[in-house]
């Protein structure tokens, strides 16, 4: 088992600026990816970013590219997301997962851990 440990989120101002972090702990040696959703109310998870644990290959959805920034600490076992010009939009919760097997990193079915959610707030 793995368990995954949100934190950093928070009140932001639009425009601003927020990093959250996400530890690893457990059976983390055979992670192949970490990754980042969100979600709004009463709607279905969104990609958000993902980083290959190994090679550190990282792709974004289209809404954050050039915004967010997805980084990993190999030795901590953590991964974080900057978020940068941050915008009313995502003011919503947002998770982190890992997964152990390649695929479609984007598919949210496809990860095998999942945290418990941080909030994230906007101040327009």
């Amino acid at each position: 088992q793995v368990q995954l440990a949100e934190s950093g989120g928070g009140l932001v101002q639009a425009g601003g600026s927020l990093r959250l972090s996400c530890a690893a702990s457990g059976r983390t040696f055979n992670t192949y990816a970490m990754a980042w959703f969100r979600q709004a109310p009463g709607k279905e998870h969104e990609f958000v970013a993902v980083v290959i644990w190994r090679g550190g290959y990282t792709d974004y959805a289209d809404s954050v590219r050039g915004r967010f920034t997805i980084s990993r600490d190999n030795a901590e076992n953590t991964v974080y997301l900057q978020m940068n010009s941050v915008e009313p939009e995502d003011a919503v919760v947002y998770y982190c997962a890992s997964r152990v097997y390649s695929g479609d990193y984007k598919r949210k079915l496809e990860y095998n851990y999942w945290g418990q959610g941080t909030q994230v707030t906007v101040s327009s």
